[in-house]
């Protein structure tokens, strides 16, 4: 009896999926312009899109605060572009 062992994540043939890494994110410059429930934020992108982010786990981790009219990076998925990670602040 032949079993056939898949372990969480990876998928039984390595052709048929892509496994995106995390170089493969659209990092975007913004200010935030308004301030939503649940540490969610609206950005202005110097493109002139907008797009909803959230905090990055390690801003979150240390407290940083992001108020309206702050300078950010936002990172993007070439999946979804209305939606993004905030992941710097600038001073």
């Amino acid at each position: 009896m032949v079993h056939s062992f898949v372990f969480k994540g990876y998928p039984r043939n390595p052709n048929h999926a892509f496994i995106m890494s995390k170089d493969d994110v659209i990092q975007m410059e913004g200010t935030v312009t308004e301030t939503l429930p649940n540490t969610v934020f609206r950005v202005q992108l110097e493109n002139g899109h907008t797009v909803t982010a959230h905090i990055s786990g390690k801003m979150r981790k240390h407290y940083i605060r992001i108020l309206t009219g702050d300078k950010v990076t936002v990172e993007l998925t070439p999946y979804d572009l209305t939606k993004g990670r905030i992941v710097y602040r600038a001073r």
